[in-house]
Formats: C-alpha cells, structure tokens, sequence
C-alpha cells in the first residue's frame, strides 16, 4: 500500500514538472509588449517585442515600431488629459510556459522624457519573472502637460532600456547541523562522557531552596509563638 501511495505521488510530480518545466540558470524570455492608448479601456494594441537571450549577462533586443500618426495622437491625448500610459507584458519562457503583467505610468512623463522609458524586468532564484514595471529616468518639468509639451514631442519611436534586477537569497539557518549537534549532545548524556561542570547550588538549588523556606517558616513561628 505504501509503495502505491509513493509511486502515485512520484507520477503526480512528474505531471505537474513536464506541464511546467524547469528553467535552466541561465534561460531565455522573450516578452511582447502591448500598449492602451485610450484611458480607461481594456484594449491593448502591438508595441514590439523584446529578447533577453541570457538571464545572467542581462543583455536584449528591442524591436519596437514607430508609432502611427494616430496612435502619437492618442498618446497625446492621454497626456492632455493627465492620464495613466498601461503597458501589457506577456513573457513567454524557454519552456514554453507563459505569465503576463501589467504596468502603468503617467502618459505625460513618457511624453516629457521623448517616449524614452527603462523596463525593469525582477526575477526569482529560479529565473521565472516575478513583475515588469515600466519608469522613465528624466524628472519631468511639470506634473502635468500642456500643450507646449505636447508641441516639444518630435519621437515618433520609443526607445527602451531593458534593466533585469536578480533576486537575493536571504542568510538560511543551519537547521540540519543544529539537530545533530543536539543528537550528538544527547548520545554522549546518555553514554555518561559530558560531565556536569556546574556549582553545588546550581546543581542542587531545587533542594536548598525548600529548606530554607521551612527553616524561615518554622523560625517566624517559633518567634510568634514566643511572643
């Protein structure tokens, strides 16, 4: 019965491992990138897509289209009107798994930093993506946009930096070399090799104690008594 149970549980392993895979340290991603440009809608159109062939060396490849006469004027728009720039990212792994991350900013800082932003891609010990948020570097001049700034755009492509930020594994404690420095301990007790180094009251202070509260007691009394 036991053995069926093992082997049942081996099975169900191996079908939850093959339907997901394991990444290998240094993998490959790939992530499409799609954009709203109209506030408060669930539509996404094309932007580019985006290669990271090395996990570790971090290095990428941006392919990303100019945008079209109309979609620069709905960004513009989204900028007049100080909302919010949504990026869709879709990462598709070497394995063939798929996660998928939304992100937001100000239309009008990517407006003011001419369509230049940093996509900051974190990873988990294992290389699995864990978030993709999308920044720009240059401060903007103004919290919002005006038409001036509107005026001031002449990209007509973004231009992105892919900056990948690795995971750091906490200090783990030494639970394993614990529990056998106390098995270690308890074996030598009961073989008699430790020695108890403590002092006569430390190691008979169970007794004394007592004793000397009855002898407090019974003199106490002894003096009420006489009394």
């Amino acid at each position: 019965m036991y053995s069926k149970a093992k082997f049942v549980l081996i099975f169900l392993l191996g079908v939850v491992a093959s339907s997901w895979g394991f990444l290998e340290h240094d993998s490959w991603i790939t992530v499409e990138l799609q954009h709203s440009l109209v506030g408060n809608s669930e539509s996404f159109s094309f932007r580019g897509n985006v290669t990271i062939p090395s996990l570790n060396s971090g290095l990428a490849n941006v392919e990303q289209p100019a945008l079209s006469p109309a979609d620069l004027d709905l960004l513009k728009k989204l900028a007049l009107g100080n909302e919010f720039y949504r990026l869709k990212a879709t990462v598709v792994y070497s394995n063939g798994a798929k996660a998928q991350f939304i992100t937001s900013n100000k239309a009008c800082r990517l407006l003011q930093a001419q369509l230049n932003d940093v996509l900051w891609v974190s990873l988990d010990p294992s290389g699995y993506v864990t978030g993709i948020t999308v920044s720009q570097d240059t401060f903007p001049a103004t919290a919002e946009c005006t038409q001036e700034d509107v005026n001031k755009l002449v990209e007509t492509q973004f231009s992105t930096d892919v900056l990948i930020r690795h995971a750091e594994l906490a200090p783990v404690p030494d639970t394993a070399g614990f529990i056998q420095k106390v098995e270690r301990e308890r074996e030598a007790r009961e073989r008699g090799e430790v020695r108890d180094n403590r002092g006569f009251f430390a190691k008979y202070w169970m007794y004394i104690v007592p004793v000397v509260l009855l002898v407090f007691i019974s003199g106490a009394t002894n003096q009420d008594g006489a009394k």
